[in-house]
């Protein structure tokens, strides 16, 4: 394809537009001709008129005019009119790009005549990375607005690990934090797609994370595994000898397995773990890390708060978000808008009250969901003193209350139940369903508190408003499918929601609850 292929430009109107002042002079007429002045300066592009600058690219020829890069790019602006770069007087200049860029390059150069480009979850990154290197700030915020609107396309096409990556090594802060909130709440299959991609810094990155969702540790040591195998076979298809290459890699374990916490890993995951190739392979390490793990959950914590002054030992004993049903439960609510107001829904499960599975006794949990608002009737408080009235009240609130069923009586010697919870809130956009918010809280139950109501877990007004569907834009490509403004991708414009299914009538939220102890890297920031 030659670069003319890229030069056709659309057509433009004019129009009148009446003044402020039209009540007192109706001769008084704003002339709004600006469309009509854009596709001349496209067509300045398209037709390659009075270009005054030739821009090659892997070696194809762009004409261009020295006056709409300098107004489009500041790196442009000082490269053609500084005089200390070489570039100044040069009527040829010749681009160094990738090869992503080296594709997308005459639609980034016809941005700056048109003000128009088309973006894809596979073209957005590129195109990013030139309006970066060249400094086109409104083309940035473009890429940016998109990539923040398709993180879970993205995720679910194997590209969301790239954005990640490049959002924040080019220090693009609320972009990559979304890709990161996304990819540690749905690491197990958003990375498998991508593992070869994956960079070790950006894996010690999430390893770090204790809000990490995952069905177990276990999970988590096995991923690491599949990485290693592809970084293996990375190297060992390079230049590089065999022995520098088994050097780099035995490396690479203790510095990835550092971080996986052992300690949070049963007795009979621990033991399988001798049978696996690499424990044989490592075995002086892996001794010491499961070691460790035993210490812990045998209750030596002499050896654990040693271990624990260490940088590398202080979130080993800190459990993550286990979704395993040990550890919790999903909590579903079908036909959501024929739910009366201030319905309530009871769900009932047990947990383990250590990570150790030693023990049979298990601790109970009621959990009451109010998706529709709270509603505390008018009441009567019976009291010594006298009856008092309680006044009817009513919240607007998404409501999840926990109570611990078996607690330690007042007069026990047992010690109160001091947990980590998580919950989980599903949501869809762009088709995916996913994990697309948490809420954390650390509690302490017992005898004289033995409930925990979490409000905002979900944006109450938001999961109750009618379902807002937007008309079918003129641009429509198909039935059934809706062509963002912004984009060459066909999909939902409207906003991600919290109701899943085909009707769009399911909420799914998951609890997670997981033991603390004294060595646990948390707070009792609430409750």
């Amino acid at each position: 394809m030659s670069a003319m292929d890229y030069l056709t430009v659309d057509s433009a109107s004019t129009s009148l537009v009446q003044s402020k002042d039209e009540e007192t002079d109706n001769d008084d007429l704003e002339v709004d001709n600006s469309k009509s002045v854009l596709l001349k300066i496209a067509t300045l592009y398209a037709e390659q008129l009075m270009s005054d600058l030739i821009l090659e690219v892997a070696g194809v020829s762009y004409p261009a005019h020295r006056l709409i890069l300098c107004a489009s790019s500041e790196v442009f602006q000082i490269m053609l009119m500084n005089r200390e770069w070489s570039e100044w007087r040069e009527s040829r200049i010749v681009l160094q790009e990738t090869p992503s860029a080296v594709a997308v390059f005459p639609h980034f150069l016809k941005y700056f005549y048109t003000g128009q480009i088309k973006i894809s979850y596979t073209s957005v990154l590129p195109v990013l990375s030139l309006a970066d290197k060249y400094n086109v700030k409104d083309l940035v915020n473009l890429c940016l607005e998109y990539m923040s609107q398709h993180i879970a396309q993205a995720a679910r096409r194997g590209r969301l690990i790239s954005w990640m990556q490049y959002t924040m090594a080019c220090g693009h802060n609320e972009v990559a934090k979304a890709c990161v909130r996304f990819v540690k709440w749905n690491v197990e299959w958003v990375v498998e797609g991508e593992l070869g991609e994956l960079e070790d810094d950006s894996l010690l990155l999430l390893m770090d994370q204790s809000d990490l969702v995952l069905h177990n540790e276990m999970a988590l040591y096995q991923l690491v595994v599949r990485w290693l195998n592809k970084q293996k076979e990375r190297l060992q298809s390079t230049d590089v000898p065999e022995q520098d290459v088994k050097l780099h890699f035995d490396s690479l374990i203790v510095t990835v397995f550092s971080h996986v916490r052992f300690p949070m890993m049963c007795p009979n995951q621990l033991a399988k773990l001798l049978l696996c190739p690499l424990t044989q392979e490592h075995k002086e390490f892996f001794m010491e890390r499961m070691a460790i793990a035993m210490s812990y959950q045998s209750g030596q914590y002499e050896r654990i708060a040693e271990i624990q002054q260490s940088e590398a030992g202080r979130m080993l004993f800190t459990p993550r978000l286990y979704t395993e049903d040990i550890w919790g439960s999903v909590l579903a609510v079908d036909n959501f808008h024929s739910l009366p107001c201030y319905h309530t829904r009871t769900f009932i499960f047990s947990t383990r009250p250590t990570i150790a599975d030693v023990t049979d006794k298990l601790t109970e949990w009621t959990v009451d969901l109010y998706p529709k608002g709270v509603w505390f009737k008018k009441s009567m408080l019976i009291m010594w003193a006298g009856n008092y009235d309680v006044p009817e009240v009513v919240l607007r609130t998404v409501r999840i209350s926990i109570t611990c069923q078996n607690v330690p009586e007042r007069a026990s010697h047992d010690p109160d139940v001091r947990v980590k919870i998580g919950i989980l809130v599903w949501g869809v956009q762009n088709g995916v369903e996913h994990v697309a918010s948490v809420v954390e809280r650390v509690h302490r139950f017992s005898a004289q508190n033995r409930v925990l109501n979490i409000d905002g877990a979900l944006d109450f007004d938001e999961l109750n408003s009618p379902l807002y569907r937007p008309a079918a834009p003129t641009n429509t490509p198909k039935a059934g499918g809706q062509r963002c403004p912004k984009c060459s991708d066909n999909c939902e414009v409207s906003q991600k929601t919290h109701l899943l299914g085909p009707a769009a009538d399911q909420l799914r939220i998951q609890v997670v609850i997981v033991p603390l102890t004294d060595f646990c890297d948390v707070s009792d920031t609430r409750g």
